[in-house]
């Protein structure tokens, strides 16, 4: 079965008794995390408990795929029901697990983790068809979803944002939850006690989150600088950021760009298209963004999202590196910038 959107939650908390083996899938590995983390919770009081929690590697599950069904069936030693990891599943293990799903024995709650899985995927086929198994997937957050993480997560160390400093953390955050979690972390200890966050205090501590990064590539290519963006697709890719964030980060800016040429279009100046945008131009990048909306019109600025939506449909659909097609289609957004 496939569980999306509103479903997750809910699946999360509670289950359905018949799901034996769930599939944890897409580019945001620190959301896929955080979910294998809850459904592990949900059978043991403690994810690192090596009586009750087995890992199993993908690569190893390969050479060997009888332990999936040894692990799985057998008894905890301390009592209560056990849970299967296994990381960094590929379609190699399409069979494993459909000989597994098959098997007619009960035991422990497989959770399994995977990267981007396309849609052609056979082992995302086998998990979203099978009735004992479930499939949910896991993208970068929107804004929406995002500003409820930070918030979410400020509150539990008492700490409450203005909507400045929320749309700060949303446009530095979100490649990946996990690291986002992480950055709001090393926030509330710079804070130090309850209270209201500033501004100035947020990017003491977030100034080179994954967002930074994320920030350089696409603002190197809206400027056509060759040298400084293959330096930040390289930083970006070092942070373990995927290809598909990579470019979704780049198309957000260019669409960015593509609103406030259309205000300016309709009459607006160039400061009050900036102003119009919301998220705002956090000021940091301001004078950047500035020279951009100057120099792109609005007809090239449509080709630039058309290529990186382009390179993201191949990322997922075809077998070559997925960090070659990312940085081919930003080298030729940043060639063709306007000078």
């Amino acid at each position: 079965m496939k569980i999306t959107g509103r479903g997750v939650g809910g699946f999360l908390r509670g289950p359905d008794p018949r799901v034996r083996c769930v599939l944890i899938y897409g580019p945001d590995q620190g959301l896929a995390r955080e979910r294998a983390d809850i459904l592990t919770r949900g059978v043991v009081e403690d994810v690192r408990d090596p009586f009750l929690v087995v890992e199993l590697g993908g690569a190893s599950l390969r050479g060997d795929p009888a332990r999936l069904a040894d692990e799985a069936a057998a008894l905890a030693f301390t009592g209560g029901r056990r849970v299967v990891r296994v990381r960094d599943a590929t379609d190699g293990l399409t069979s494993v697990f459909k000989g597994f799903l098959a098997d007619s024995r009960v035991g422990a709650l497989v959770v399994v983790e995977a990267g981007e899985l396309g849609s052609r995927s056979s082992l995302r086929r086998l998990f979203e068809g099978a009735d004992n198994a479930a499939a949910i997937p896991c993208y970068a957050d929107d804004a929406r979803s995002l500003a409820g993480v930070i918030v979410e997560t400020l509150e539990r160390h008492g700490l409450s944002a203005p909507a400045d400093v929320i749309a700060y953390l949303a446009d530095n955050l979100g490649a990946d939850r996990m690291m986002t979690r992480n950055e709001l972390e090393k926030v509330a200890l710079y804070k130090g006690e309850p209270g209201t966050l500033t501004l100035h205090e947020v990017m003491a501590c977030v100034g080179d989150g994954a967002a930074t990064s994320l920030d350089a590539v696409a603002l190197a290519a809206a400027s056509g600088d060759g040298p400084d963006l293959d330096d930040a697709i390289r930083r970006a890719f070092m942070e373990g950021i995927s290809p598909v964030a990579v470019l979704r980060a780049a198309a957000r800016h260019f669409l960015r760009l593509h609103l406030a040429s259309g205000l300016m279009v309709q009459g607006r100046s160039l400061d009050q298209a900036m102003a119009a945008l919301k998220p705002r131009v956090i000021f940091t990048v301001a004078e950047r963004f500035r020279s951009q909306l100057r120099r792109w019109p609005a007809e090239r600025l449509g080709r630039a999202l058309e290529i990186l939506t382009e390179a993201e449909l191949e990322c997922k659909s075809t077998g070559r590196p997925p960090e070659v097609i990312c940085g081919r289609a930003l080298m030729r957004i940043a060639q063709a910038a306007p000078r």
